[in-house]
C-alpha cells in the first residue's frame, strides 16, 4: 500500500467540540495526517478549526463542508486565508453547495444553480489568494457589484494581507454525475459519501473521466477523500448496526421524493427498489423498518468496520478503487479505544 495515503478524521456537526477538542492532540501524535470539520444547520466550522490550529502542529485542517451559499465567495476565501495563517499553512477549503431543505429552509435563500456558483466560488477564491484587484463578472457573481444595482460606489480591491499561499486546496463535495465530473475538472481534492469502492466505477467513473480530461495539468493529481465510519475488532455488528441506522437517515430521509441526493446514489450503485422501499419506510414514519432495509452491502461496503483483517481488505478496496485519503468517524466508545484502533489503522496504511 502507498504510505502517501492520507489518513484523516472528521469531526461530526454534531459532535460535542469540547471532547473533540481533547482529543485531537492525541489522535496527531499516532499519525493522523488531518482532521476536517463538518457544518451543516449547527455551530459554525470556522470557529472550531480556528481553536484546532492553536492546540495542533503538523495536522492538516479542513472544512468539510462550508456551504457555499450561506457565505459570499469573497468570505469564503478570506475565510480561508485566515485559518490558512492561523494554522501556518496547514488549511484545505471543502466546499459544497448543502440541499435545497437546508439553504431555503434555514439560510432563507434560494437554492439555485449550485454547479455554477461552485464553479465562480472556485475562481474567486483563487484570484483573491494570487492578491490579484477583483474583478470578476460571471453568471451568478458580479465583483464589484454594478452601478446600478447599488449606490455606485464598489471599486475593486485586492485583500488587504498576503496569504501564506497563493494557492489553498479546494475540495469540493459531490455526488450527483455532473457535480462529480466539475470536482474531477477544477477542484484539488473530491469528497464523495458513502464511498462504496466496488461500484464507484458504475457510479462515477464516467463522470471522473469527463473531468479529468478536462482539468489543467498544474492542477495535479485528483485527491480522492473517501468518509467512512471506523471501527477495528470486537463487537463490530453493534457498531455497524449504528452506522446503518445513519445510512437509513441519508438514504431515506435527507430530502424530499425526488431530491435527495443520497438515495439517487444508492439507485446508481443498483440499489433501486431498496433505496425506494428505505426512503418510502422512512418518510412514513416506520424509520426502524427502513434501516432493516437497508442492504448489508450498502452498510459494510461504505464502511471499515470490523476484525484487523476484514479493515485491511475494505482499506484494500478503498485504495484500488483510487481512494488516496481516508478520512474515518472513529466510532469505538473510549478515546483509549479510538487512539488505539486509529494507530493500528495508521500502521495498515504504512
Amino acid at each position: 500500500m502507498p504510505s502517501t495515503t492520507r489518513l484523516g478524521v472528521v469531526f461530526d456537526y454534531a459532535d460535542d467540540f469540547t471532547t473533540n477538542a481533547a482529543e485531537v492532540t492525541e489522535f496527531e501524535r499516532v499519525g493522523v495526517d488531518l482532521v476536517s470539520v463538518a457544518e451543516a444547520y449547527s455551530f459554525d466550522a470556522v470557529s472550531q478549526l480556528g481553536y484546532l490550529a492553536a492546540i495542533t502542529t503538523t495536522m492538516t485542517l479542513a472544512s468539510g463542508i462550508l456551504p457555499i451559499f450561506s457565505r459570499t465567495p469573497t468570505l469564503l476565501a478570506m475565510t480561508a486565508a485566515g485559518l490558512d495563517s492561523v494554522s501556518r499553512g496547514r488549511f484545505e477549503l471543502g466546499i459544497g453547495s448543502s440541499g435545497a431543505q437546508v439553504i431555503e429552509g434555514f439560510h432563507g435563500v434560494p437554492f439555485s444553480a449550485p454547479l455554477g456558483r461552485i464553479r465562480e466560488n472556485v475562481k474567486i477564491c483563487r484570484a483573491i489568494w494570487r492578491r490579484e484587484r477583483l474583478e470578476f463578472t460571471g453568471v451568478h457573481y458580479t465583483i464589484p457589484l454594478p452601478a446600478d444595482q447599488g449606490r455606485g460606489l464598489g471599486k475593486p480591491l485586492k485583500i488587504i494581507n498576503q496569504p501564506v499561499r497563493d494557492t489553498i486546496p479546494i475540495s469540493i463535495a459531490a455526488l450527483t454525475p455532473k457535480a462529480v465530473a466539475q470536482a474531477a475538472e477544477i477542484a484539488d481534492g473530491w469528497l464523495p459519501l458513502f464511498y462504496l469502492p466496488e461500484k464507484a466505477d458504475a457510479a462515477w467513473g464516467a463522470s471522473l473521466a469527463a473531468g479529468g480530461a478536462r482539468r489543467s495539468p498544474d492542477l495535479g493529481a485528483l485527491d480522492v477523500i473517501a468518509q467512512v465510519p471506523f471501527y477495528l475488532g470486537d463487537h463490530a455488528d453493534q457498531a455497524a448496526e449504528a452506522y446503518r441506522q445513519n445510512v437509513a437517515l441519508y438514504v431515506g430521509g435527507m430530502g424530499a421524493r425526488g431530491a435527495n441526493f443520497y438515495n439517487d446514489l444508492a439507485v446508481g450503485y443498483g440499489f433501486a427498489d431498496e433505496a425506494a422501499l428505505v426512503q418510502e419506510l422512512y418518510l412514513t414514519g416506520r424509520k426502524d423498518e427502513a434501516t432493516a432495509a437497508v442492504p448489508d452491502q450498502l452498510v459494510r461496503g461504505t464502511a471499515l468496520i470490523g476484525t484487523e483483517a476484514e479493515v485491511r481488505g475494505r482499506v484494500d478496496a478503498l485504495l484500488a478503487s483510487g481512494v488516496t485519503t481516508i478520512s474515518v468517524k472513529p466510532l469505538a466508545r473510549s478515546l483509549a479505544d479510538r487512539v488505539e484502533q486509529l494507530e493500528a489503522l495508521r500502521a495498515i496504511l504504512s
